[in-house]
């Protein structure tokens, strides 16, 4: 099941897609849980199951989407979660012993199809793209272990870890955190509707070549190994994402370098989930 929220006839909506339409929420289900966030916090979103609970199908061109979750919790980021095969400022990082985070404030995302907004002056010059995996939290978690831990998550969507590489050096915070420079979407795929994470393959295209392409095998630390090492910090909450690491192809890694510009449309695809695209402007 793809679930997510959207913009139609002025209103703010959420239901589910398929077959490039989407049912929106009933009005009954609405004014119980009046958001996405609402449903899933309160651990209902199996009501978007029941098609008397569902309205009349929408075409997807009429519709604007928005964030799949609207004002979602915490977003979490994996960082160096795949081996990089080529240098970064002559650098080959190594794989780390342990697991790397840093968060995102919600002012850094967009939703599919909006624009990812170039830094002003010097920032632009390194902005760079990071496609990846991202994991929803479906149900509160904390201490929870490996073995568990994927019964925590409610689905998977396509993430764009937008990073000012320059910035980083100052603070990893600082390079991640550019207002609008991050997306995900264009909904989230329920995990009953998919194959296991590990053999999720992502796929990133910048101006339709590929840049980017890896398995969730290729993980260095696992989704489930990411869940229970976070829990074990603070509790997870329904809507919380994990992105859980980019794969080498990034800008920052070509020669030379090949960082993001005004006029560049990324993709970002995931089996049996979609495609997110965003321009830059």
């Amino acid at each position: 099941m793809n679930i997510g929220s959207f913009l139609y006839d002025f209103k703010s909506l959420y239901g589910v897609f398929a077959n490039g339409m989407v049912r929106p929420a009933s009005p009954k289900l609405i004014a119980q849980y009046s958001t996405l966030y609402d449903l899933i916090f309160a651990g209902d979103v199996d009501y978007l199951r029941d098609k008397t609970l569902l309205s009349a199908p929408i075409p997807i061109e009429n519709i604007k989407f928005l964030e799949p979750i609207l004002n979602s919790g915490k977003v979490i980021c994996i960082g160096l979660n795949y081996s990089k095969l080529h240098p970064v400022d002559g650098v080959v990082p190594p794989n780390p012993e342990n697991m790397i985070l840093f968060g995102k404030e919600r002012d850094t995302l967009v939703a599919h199809k909006d624009v990812l907004k170039i830094p002003c002056d010097e920032p632009a010059l390194s902005f760079d793209y990071e496609g990846e995996i991202a994991a929803v939290i479906g149900k509160p978690a904390r201490n929870v272990t490996r073995k568990e831990a994927l019964d925590y998550v409610l689905g998977y969507t396509a993430f764009n870890d937008g990073s000012v590489r320059e910035w980083q050096k100052h603070s990893i915070y600082a390079g991640k955190n550019f207002a609008n420079s991050s997306a995900w979407g264009p909904w989230i795929t329920t995990t009953d509707a998919l194959r296991s994470i590990e053999e999720l393959h992502l796929s990133v295209a910048l101006n339709g070549n590929v840049v980017q392409s890896a398995y969730g095998s290729e993980m260095i630390f696992s989704v489930a190994e990411q869940i229970s090492y976070i829990s074990s910090l603070f509790c997870l909450q329904p809507g919380d994402i994990i992105a859980t690491g980019s794969p080498d192809g990034t800008g920052a890694s070509k020669t030379p370098k090949r960082f993001l510009k005004i006029g560049d449309c990324l993709s970002i695809t995931v089996s049996g989930i979609g495609t997110l695209e965003n321009a830059c402007t």
